[in-house]
C-alpha cells in the first residue's frame, strides 16, 4: 500500500498502544537507515521519545529482522517491536 516514494511504518505490541497508532507512512530519502527512522520518530517527543531510549526496539525490514545500519528505499515495510522478554 505505500505510496512510490513512501516507507510503511507499523508499530507491535506495548508500542502501538503506547503511540496510539498501529502504523504510519514517511517519505523515503537517500541513505536514510532503520535507526534514523527511529531516531527521527524519537524526536516527535512524549511517548515516541522511547524509540530511541534505554530499551532496545527490535527492527523488521519486509518481514526480515535486521539491524538498525539497515538502508531502507521506497516501497519497504518497516515494524518496530518492544524487547521480548519471557518467564
Amino acid at each position: 500500500m505505500a505510496a512510490d516514494n513512501n516507507i510503511t511504518v507499523k508499530f507491535f505490541a506495548r508500542l502501538r498502544e503506547e503511540l496510539d497508532t498501529a502504523s504510519l507512512t514517511v517519505e523515503a530519502r537517500p541513505g536514510l537507515t532503520a535507526g534514523q527512522l527511529l531516531h527521527d520518530l524519537a524526536e516527535r517527543g512524549g511517548n515516541w521519545a522511547q524509540l530511541d531510549g534505554a530499551q532496545p526496539v527490535m527492527i523488521a525490514v519486509n518481514q526480515l529482522m535486521t539491524k538498525p545500519d539497515k538502508t531502507l528505499h521506497p516501497g519497504d515495510e518497516v515494524a518496530f517491536f518492544p524487547p521480548v522478554t519471557g518467564g
